[in-house]
């Protein structure tokens, strides 16, 4: 029987230094509740449950955030990590994930502050559909290698049914959306590259 425990408190640590750090961010920038709301479009009410640690972000809600602070996911969720060795094993993989949506994040390559690039895997559920207001970097380079199954993608207005083997590759300016049109499961490879 595997003793799930740790796993379940470095979760449960992860969330807490996150919300620690969506705090911060919020502080760093001198903005109140308020002001980060009318900034993010989410309410002030997530926002101060968000930061308190009393409820976990989605997938959207996150890219918001992320949008707002201009960061990539991977880089706020280095930020409540320790330091990242340079190869990290594919069980020490960190990996995220938003029930509500359907999206399974993992961080493949360990993001360094000294480095535009970073890879990603995605999985999203049949019917999973996120959509993002904005890139958390305007101009951010993206590769999306699809390895099973297929996804719907819109970016900068355009959008694009990407199989299995496909690659899509194009710089965000504005809105996204990924969508898992099903039947089954969508898996891929996200390559990020900051401008």
């Amino acid at each position: 029987m595997w003793d799930i425990f740790p796993y379940v408190r470095e979760a449960e640590e992860i969330e807490a230094r996150l919300a620690g750090r969506l705090a911060e961010l919020r502080v760093e920038r001198g903005w109140s509740l308020e002001e980060l709301a009318s900034r993010s479009g989410i309410s002030r009410s997530t926002l101060s449950r968000l930061e308190r640690g009393q409820i976990s972000p989605t997938a959207a809600l996150l890219g918001k955030l992320c949008a707002v602070h201009e960061r990539t996911m991977s880089r706020l969720l280095a930020e409540v990590e320790s330091e990242p060795p340079q190869v990290v094993r594919a069980g020490a993989q960190a990996v995220w994930r938003d029930e509500e949506s359907g999206f399974v994040r993992r961080s493949v390559s360990p993001p360094h502050p000294g480095l535009r690039g970073e890879v990603v895997e995605g999985t999203l559920r049949p019917g999973a559909d996120i959509a993002y207001d904005a890139p958390p970097v305007p101009g951010l380079e993206q590769h999306i290698w699809v390895l099973e199954g297929a996804v719907e993608i819109t970016a900068n207005g355009r959008t694009h049914t990407v199989e299995a083997g496909d690659c899509l590759r194009f710089r965000l300016w504005g809105a996204s959306r990924f969508r898992c049109p099903g039947p089954g499961p969508v898996r891929y490879a996200l390559l990020i590259v900051l401008p």
